[in-house]
């Protein structure tokens, strides 16, 4: 059976400003760094073998700290990069007009081809994360892989795998720096192929509380 785990990058400037980022790109905060650093000990503990992650920045810095952990190298994959977010990247979502805020909310509220002008569809999302994903069948026996990505993409993901459309409702709540494990195997009582363990696991970080969460 291959563990693979997954991890969402941490808290970056735009984050904390509620801007929206798709594939531009922001530096992680100093919140942001110790959550990474949070992180990479929780993937100490586990026998990661390889750490593959988006090229974006915010990615890349997390990869880089769990890899200091890990006494791994990193290696990038363009196709675990956040979703296209088109013309709304960059922008406040606050300064968004009634008609750019129905644009962006067809990527969470379950509409069938809902797209951003100029971005990608949900669906287009979820095909380049299996196929990122199913990239780590062909690592060598005894691999465990870790992948750092963000919260859309890995949000579609997961929600494909546990047989979902693609562009169903977001009802996962995937905190930066969380973790979460699929397994690829063969079982009586499951079908063969991939299947979630576990979805955004925060035990490792330290967070406020929970009204302050809510805000």
């Amino acid at each position: 059976m291959l563990q693979v785990y997954l991890v969402r990058h941490g808290e970056t400037v735009w984050n904390a400003a509620r801007r929206i980022q798709g594939q531009s790109d922001s530096a992680l905060t100093e919140k942001g760094e110790q959550q990474a650093r949070q992180v990479g000990e929780r993937a100490r503990t586990l026998g990661i073998t390889h750490i593959i992650s988006s090229d974006l920045g915010r990615t890349r810095r997390t990869a880089e700290i769990i890899a200091d952990a890990c006494g791994c190298s990193v290696k990038l994959d363009p196709r675990l990069r956040e979703l296209n977010m088109g013309v709304l990247e960059q922008r406040p979502i606050d300064s968004l007009s009634e008609e750019e805020e129905g644009w962006r909310r067809t990527l969470v509220n379950g509409t069938v081809n809902g797209r951003i002008p100029e971005g990608e569809s949900m669906a287009e999302l979820a095909e380049r994360m299996q196929q990122a994903l199913n990239a780590c069948l062909e690592l060598p026996p005894g691999s465990c892989p870790l992948l750092v990505s963000h919260g859309m993409a890995l949000g579609v993901l997961i929600s494909t795998l546990l047989g979902l459309p693609a562009h169903a409702e977001r009802r996962l709540r995937l905190r930066n720096c969380s973790l979460s494990r699929v397994d690829h195997q063969q079982s009586a009582w499951l079908a063969a192929g991939w299947v979630v363990e576990t979805a955004g696991d925060v035990s490792h970080l330290d967070l406020p509380a929970l009204d302050e969460l809510q805000r």
